[in-house]
């Protein structure tokens, strides 16, 4: 899947690699005796915000998956891309969904997802 930010084509990528940024962003991460634990679990966590089509979830989720990019955009452009009214986030959100829905790695835990 591709998205054009700052007028750059930017590739987006649902593999293993994206659920390992998106665990690290979003993760369940827990503190014992001092020491940080991450957990993981994030897609599982960002499941029922994406079927509510939450902006800041999507955001995420895109800039997680733009990790093998040259030039990754940065967070804040993302948040411009979404804010732009040219951006289609409907169709967006439904991309994105068929998209995790199709990727190996992340089939298993969108396999409800309603795209």
């Amino acid at each position: 899947m591709q998205i054009k930010v700052n007028g750059k084509d930017v590739n987006l990528n649902f593999g293993v690699r994206f659920i390992r940024e998106l665990d690290q962003k979003a993760g369940l991460t827990l503190t014992v005796q001092g020491i940080k634990q991450n957990f993981g679990m994030a897609l599982t966590k960002v499941i029922p915000a994406l079927q509510s089509y939450d902006v800041a979830v999507l955001a995420d989720l895109l800039y997680c998956a733009a990790w093998d990019n040259q030039k990754r955009p940065s967070l804040s452009d993302i948040d411009a891309y979404l804010d732009d009214t040219n951006t289609d986030i409907d169709k967006l959100f439904d991309d994105v969904q068929r998209e995790l829905k199709s990727s190996n790695a992340a089939r298993t835990a969108t396999k409800n997802l309603k795209a």
